[in-house]
């Protein structure tokens, strides 16, 4: 061998190690960085079905349905049908995360019907130094007066903290006012919503879940007062009354992308709410329903990684396409329960949600503490909706068919009301 040839082994075989070894190194760096990413519980609450109680993407395509979209990253999301409670795919759908503004459809469940709308408030200095710094307001000046219906708009069109605040203050003070919306949520049999704060400003072990915020969506939808707010894109709020001049007003524009269009965000055709919200501990958080061809869809995105601007509505968009595509084409994993009050042994049309202040104090709400989740937190209906829903393509086995009606009972005895098809617009 000559001595070039020599030389050139020596060097291959120095080199041999590194070369081999570099792909190791680049994946333990990948591996570093994985580890970084938060990652789903093994075991959640399995309300509503035990496939959602599994991390990762949940869905039963049959014949002829389309595959779910490309572009989805939310850490949580989920997809159901609004009227009927099915919940057509989901992903991660327990998983508790921080909620952002959108724990304000809850706020709203909650407190709403027990204000008039006409009545009146003078605003103080202490209602409105509560409000967390870098909060968004809807520009609620002291010692000046508006009417509850002008706080709602407020609460709904610019996600203002200012008027949750002034409205929690009239519901008898925020923490009154965040017993009444855990017990709300035990009551909707959301379990995985913890409230620490009435407007959903960062707080340390306040969390819910894609699940929770579609259940509490689906409640206030119940309520036409909460549809028509939710569904308003544009409305005037009441200025500041100044001595011997006539108080003026400015325009205030719902948040919600989807409703209202903006930013390199186009209207969803058939778009009627709900709610939006963006914190640093949740990133972008989005519940929203719409309806097109008689079909009325809920879906709920929390937290999607994508750098694509406004990522939030533009994941909900692609969902909602995919779940009116599919409708009829997918076999239930799960399902919307009804709330702990509802009357569901025996038919009967029911023309509001829940109500009250529930059945009793939310158990410990300690971050990390362990969950009351197992069967007997589920009702029988929970239970048994995902294996029902399966009997349309199967054979027609006696107790299967009747688990599919007492499902299909169970759903439409607390029916959603016409929500998107006379939905005002301002």
């Amino acid at each position: 061998m000559s001595a070039l040839r020599r030389t050139a082994w020596a060097v291959a075989v120095a080199l041999l190690p590194a070369l081999t070894a570099a792909p190791a190194t680049a994946a333990a760096k990948a591996g570093t960085k994985d580890e970084k990413v938060p990652k789903p519980p093994a075991v959640m609450s399995t309300v509503g079905g035990a496939q959602l109680g599994r991390p990762g993407t949940q869905v039963r395509l049959a014949a002829g349905a389309p595959v779910l979209p490309k572009g989805v990253t939310g850490r949580s999301w989920i997809v159901a049908d609004a009227e009927s409670g099915e919940v057509l795919a989901a992903h991660n759908a327990h998983w508790r995360l921080p909620p952002a503004s959108t724990l304000k459809m809850l706020f709203a469940d909650t407190v709403l019907p027990k204000l008039p709308k006409e009545q009146q408030h003078t605003v103080t200095r202490g209602e409105l130094a509560g409000v967390g710094v870098g909060s968004s307001l809807v520009g609620i000046k002291e010692d000046q007066t508006y009417s509850v219906h002008d706080l709602w708009l407020g609460v709904f069109l610019r996600s203002g903290n200012d008027a949750v605040h002034v409205l929690s203050t009239m519901n008898g003070g925020i923490p009154r006012t965040v017993r009444e919306m855990q017990e709300h949520a035990e009551e909707l049999q959301a379990l995985d919503t913890r409230v620490v704060t009435p407007d959903g400003y960062d707080e340390n072990g306040q969390v819910s879940s894609a699940y929770d915020l579609t259940l509490i969506a689906r409640s206030g939808l119940q309520k036409k007062d909460f549809r028509e707010y939710c569904a308003t894109a544009r409305a005037q709020f009441p200025g500041e009354q100044k001595p011997g001049k006539k108080r003026e007003s400015f325009q205030i524009q719902n948040t919600n992308r989807l409703l209202t269009g903006d930013f390199g965000v186009t209207p969803y055709q058939g778009m009627a709410g709900v709610k939006n919200g963006t914190t640093t501990l949740a990133g972008s958080t989005f519940t929203g329903v719409a309806e097109r061809d008689g079909k009325v869809l809920l879906v709920t995105v929390m937290n999607p990684s994508s750098k694509e601007s406004h990522a939030v509505y533009k994941e909900t968009a692609r969902l909602l396409d995919w779940g009116f595509a599919a409708a009829g084409k997918v076999e239930p994993v799960g399902e919307l329960v009804p709330p702990r009050s509802a009357d569901t042994g025996s038919p009967g049309d029911s023309d509001g949600g829940a109500g009250g202040d529930g059945d009793g104090p939310a158990p410990g709400g300690e971050k990390g503490g362990k969950e009351p989740y197992g069967p007997d937190e589920a009702s029988a209906s929970s239970r048994g909706g995902t294996t029902g829903a399966g009997v349309a393509v199967s054979v027609a086995i006696v107790v299967l068919v009747l688990l599919a009606v007492a499902g299909f009972l169970v759903n439409r005895r607390w029916p959603l009301p016409d929500l998107a098809r006379r939905r005002p617009r301002r």
